[in-house]
């Protein structure tokens, strides 16, 4: 029997190895496509003015139809955009960690780090290692590898697409309504950017969605938590597949 595409889009200054240990548990049930997005990995720096468009155009033609998209953090916001604007792609859509209607507050504060990573990158991804795995119990070799994708990034191009991630979730607010596709939006219970409350409210905003808060995670689910990702993710599936 063929085995169903699973497609795995990372988060902003990241790259498609953040999913390795998700990958490990799904290799066995899924075809994989984890891309890199553009700007990211060896792609390309993002030059100014790069959009949502831009980011999910960049992926969209190595994704087959029909296929379940996983996004994380920017990924979740292009994974939408896909759902939005070419839902033929999408079987069905796991929000890991996603943003959704930022109030003006946390518009304020996402814009706040973006100055600071624009100010002083190297202060700017310590911070977000911090909110990142603060407390987790994730080995350190995760957090060093985390670390060093993170430095590895051209900074202008970092900052092009840190300013989708900051202010994309305006743009596609409205249109959520229109997302078909059978969904779940989950979260980390002390992801202090992506948090259950946003995941709550992107759930209330797509027509066929639920929320699942993750006890005691923070942002990076996919390395923290895999193993309860990978069962949100195969039981919508499950739960979505006929015959």
């Amino acid at each position: 029997m063929r085995k169903p595409t699973l497609v795995l889009l990372h988060g902003v200054g990241l790259d498609h190895t953040m999913w390795e240990p998700s990958v490990e548990l799904l290799a066995d049930r899924f075809t994989l496509v984890t891309p890199d997005l553009p700007g990211h990995g060896r792609n390309r720096p993002a030059p100014a003015g790069t959009t949502l468009e831009d980011l999910a155009l960049g992926v969209a033609a190595g994704i087959p139809r029909k296929s379940h998209l996983v996004g994380f953090s920017l990924g979740a916001l292009v994974a939408q955009y896909l759902a939005l604007h070419q839902p033929d792609l999408v079987a069905t859509l796991t929000s890991v960690s996603s943003v959704c209607r930022r109030t003006p507050a946390e518009r304020e504060e996402v814009l706040n780090r973006l100055d600071t990573a624009r100010a002083d990158f190297t202060a700017a991804t310590a911070a977000s290692l911090q909110r990142w795995y603060a407390d987790t119990g994730v080995p350190a070799e995760w957090v060093s590898r985390t670390e060093a994708t993170l430095l590895g990034n051209d900074v202008e191009s970092f900052l092009h697409c840190y300013r989708v991630f900051a202010t994309a979730d305006a743009t596609l607010g409205p249109h959520l309504h229109r997302i078909t596709a059978p969904a779940v939006a989950v979260t980390g219970e002390n992801d202090p950017g992506s948090t259950p409350a946003m995941t709550r409210r992107l759930a209330a905003a797509l027509p066929n969605c639920r929320a699942v808060i993750v006890p005691g995670a923070r942002h990076m689910l996919p390395v923290q938590s895999p193993e309860t990702l990978v069962d949100c993710v195969t039981t919508l599936i499950r739960d979505n597949t006929h015959g």
